[in-house]
């Protein structure tokens, strides 16, 4: 599930903003029904009713510009499930599969345990109390968003860091920093599994004999 919240132009809808809260994965069943991919904590308060999404989708498909409108939202076999007004067939629900849902928010509402991207770009990224590198983007892919950190040495590529629990599990804006527990090799190359095996010293020196 998404950590952040989107945000798409406040100005061009009159003081809100746009919130990316998820993405439709397949349709179900023969009557229009499509399965979710949440970005929200509370579903139930998203998927209302009624409740009005703008469509990310590529310039070339038929609902380009366009939105839907929540007819009903409901949980099956574990699964969340959305039906859309006008939508009653599973032809038309093919037509839906992979756009990313956007809704409007108030400026001042904000999800527990979600922040917008602009309160993640600078903080300072800490590994074991020591500060390894910036945030200086983020990026939101299907699967997951991610953090892209530039390591404090100024050495070295980009790192897209997983923006996940087990992976960032600390976010204090007011601190200005995250607290990150990385797989090993993330931030740093791993020696090789065969030169570790035979002692050998990767640094250049020559072992003594």
């Amino acid at each position: 599930m998404s950590r952040t919240t989107d945000v798409v132009s406040a100005e061009r809808n009159q003081g809100k903003n746009q919130l990316r809260v998820g993405r439709l994965v397949k349709a179900h069943g023969l009557k229009g029904a499509l399965k979710l991919e949440l970005y929200t904590d509370n579903p139930e308060r998203r998927f209302v009713t009624g409740a009005e999404f703008t469509l990310q989708v590529p310039e070339a498909s038929p609902w380009h510009r366009k939105t839907v409108t929540v007819r009903e939202y409901r949980v099956m076999n574990g699964n969340p499930v959305v039906f859309f007004d006008g939508i009653d067939d599973r032809e038309g629900a093919d037509s839906l599969v992979r756009a990313i849902l956007w809704i409007d928010q108030d400026l001042e509402e904000i999800e527990d345990n979600a922040w917008y991207d602009h309160q993640l770009i600078g903080l300072d990224v800490v590994r074991d109390d020591v500060v390894i590198g910036a945030v200086v983007r983020v990026e939101h892919m299907p699967a997951q968003d991610l953090l892209i950190i530039k390591p404090s040495t100024g050495a070295g590529d980009e790192v897209m860091v997983p923006f996940v629990e087990a992976i960032v599990p600390s976010v204090d804006v007011a601190a200005g920093r995250v607290i990150v527990t990385p797989p090993a090799g993330l931030f740093e190359e791993l020696p090789d599994a065969a030169d570790a095996a035979d002692g050998v010293d990767t640094t250049g020196d020559a072992a003594p004999e």
